[in-house]
């Protein structure tokens, strides 16, 4: 241990034992602590008493602590609690027990899933689920599924499977008959009714008009969002995620967190963002009870400006080089957008807004500009969910008006696979502009957008750092010089987070006062190989001082 490291630790031992009572050390976390904490940002143990940081320094003086019921947690490397940005957390929950299709390499692979899980289905309940990806099939000529596909091995069951972006749905013709969806029906307003030659649906909608047929899928219980949650809360702790932001919430899903928080078995902590149209509702409750606490907050509403890249609806300010007709969409007209978020901002919420191409990124960043300067300064913390594909002009704002780019890099290696066919090798350069939107001063923020992908910040380090894409075309990274170093990506998952999810008083780094939330790892992610990074594992998860998970 370097004798600056030394002192440092000795130092923040010696403030604590000052006190009339040493330190409480109900739990003492020992390895390579990496503490997120400029000050302090080395040291080989933690100590927690009464869920929250005592200590924090050298492992040698922080053991004498222990005392017979002190639990001691030894791993290659110990980081503060990791935090996801951007979540679907219900659907993830939800995800866990439906029909998987991700990665499914065929058209006929993809039949046999669905039509294995509907054998386990009582006759009449929903398929729902997916994550399915159908530029998987495209070399194969099969450019999206069809309800035609499904029909024969789903005649009991109405389905509605959605591909990994949640930008598009396939909709068997039982679903879409219980929808009401016909060649008669007219396209919606920031989406699309996918039809073959004579104006039939073949079951895809994008969009907007995924809503055509959502509206026909039961409300799930009360005991199945407890469940869902309890399911996602648990997978999430494996991860070593301890807070993450639930985005685009139902107050269904808002009730089932408050009865957890209620039953104390909150083992993560939620940022709950609910619809931006639903602002009135959100200022309101804000209002009445207040934001929440450190476990549960209704932090403020969530919009969306565009789609998605690969739907081919995110909105450029060119055409698709792939798709020439169209420069994407906007799902909801701007109008309305920038009239809710001033609303919303001058109701004192927290406003997050969903944009991936380079034009709604522009328009979004000019919106925000706007709306803080009419509103004057106060502590807002605007943040661009996504944040994908970028001018270089648009880059250099983020940091200039504060505005935070919440990004998810397991999106970058997975995109990389294609995404030059759409947007060509110019446009390439600027996206998910990592190393360029820190260099500009940007908070940039890191999560998984679960369940587009998974929720495990160690494989978003890992592709943060080597931007290496899933197909392994490019193993010196997709866009190289965008890569960012260890340091940097933990701290997008930290602290980073903690102060774009209003929870920096609270988490974020290990540092006496702080809550107990850490991770313990089964190596040293600073020591080993940058490809290596994705191999990683949790060995144990802490959170507001209990070990919510241990592998």
């Amino acid at each position: 241990m370097s004798a600056v490291r030394r002192v440092a630790g000795l130092a923040l031992l010696g403030a604590m034992t000052a006190c009339a009572q040493p330190p409480r050390a109900d739990l003492i976390a020992v390895g390579r602590v990496w503490t997120g904490d400029a000050a302090v940002p080395w040291a080989q143990a933690v100590v927690v008493g009464n869920g929250a940081i005592t200590a924090v320094g050298d492992s040698a003086d922080l053991l004498r602590l222990a005392g017979p019921g002190t639990e001691v947690l030894r791993g290659a490397m110990v980081v503060p609690g990791f935090m996801d940005d951007h979540t679907h957390f219900f659907q993830g929950g939800f995800q866990l027990g439906w029909v998987d299709l991700r990665e499914t390499p065929t058209p006929e692979e993809f039949v046999r899933r669905i039509a294995a899980h509907a054998r386990t289905l009582p006759a009449g309940e929903w398929i729902l689920g997916g994550d399915w990806d159908h530029e998987y099939w495209i070399a194969a000529g099969t450019p999206l599924p069809d309800r035609r596909w499904i029909d024969s091995v789903t005649p009991e069951h109405p389905v509605m499977v959605t591909r990994y972006d949640s930008h598009m749905v396939l909709a068997n013709s039982l679903a879409l008959r219980l929808a009401g969806v016909d060649r008669r029906t007219a396209e919606v307003p920031g989406g699309e009714i996918v039809r073959r030659a004579g104006g039939e649906p073949t079951g895809v909608m994008r969009d907007a008009a995924m809503g055509l047929v959502e509206r026909a899928v039961p409300r799930p219980t009360a005991e199945q969002l407890d469940s869902a949650l309890a399911r996602g809360m648990a997978h999430a702790a494996s991860r070593g995620v301890t807070a993450v932001s639930h985005v685009s919430a139902t107050w269904d899903e808002v009730a089932a967190f408050r009865r957890a928080r209620a039953r104390e078995a909150m083992t993560l902590r939620a940022s709950i963002y609910v619809q931006l149209a639903d602002w009135r509702n959100a200022a309101e409750t804000l209002r009445v009870a207040g934001p929440g606490d450190a476990w549960l907050r209704v932090a403020g509403v969530k919009g969306m400006v565009d789609g998605s890249l690969g739907s081919t609806t995110a909105w450029f300010f060119r055409p698709y080089d792939d798709a020439p007709g169209t420069t994407g969409l906007t799902v909801t007209p701007v109008d309305s957008i920038r009239a809710w978020v001033a609303a919303a901002d001058s109701a004192g919420l927290q406003v997050v807004v969903h944009a991936i191409g380079d034009r709604a990124n522009a328009v979004l960043l000019d919106l925000f500009d706007s709306v803080a300067t009419a509103h004057g300064v106060r502590d807002r913390r605007f943040r661009v969910e996504h944040a994908q594909h970028l001018r270089p002009e648009e880059i250099a704002r983020f940091g200039r008006l504060g505005v935070l780019p919440s990004m998810q890099p397991y999106h970058a290696i997975d995109d990389g696979r294609w995404a030059w066919k759409r947007i060509g090798p110019e446009r390439i350069r600027t996206t998910y502009a990592f190393r360029s939107l820190l260099d500009g001063g940007a908070g940039l923020m890191f999560g998984s957008d679960w369940t587009v992908a998974p929720i495990d910040p160690l494989l978003g380090v890992y592709a943060a750092v080597t931007r290496r894409t899933l197909d392994g075309k490019h193993p010196e990274g997709w866009v190289p010089e965008e890569k960012i170093t260890v340091e940097e990506a933990l701290r997008a998952y930290t602290a980073a987070n903690a102060f774009g999810m209003f929870l920096d008083g609270v988490a974020g780094r290990l540092r006496p006062g702080l809550q107990g939330d850490l991770v313990v790892l089964d190596r040293d992610l600073t020591a080993i190989p940058a490809e290596t990074l994705g191999d990683a594992r949790v060995l144990a998860t802490v959170a507001g001082g209990r070990v919510v998970y241990r592998r």
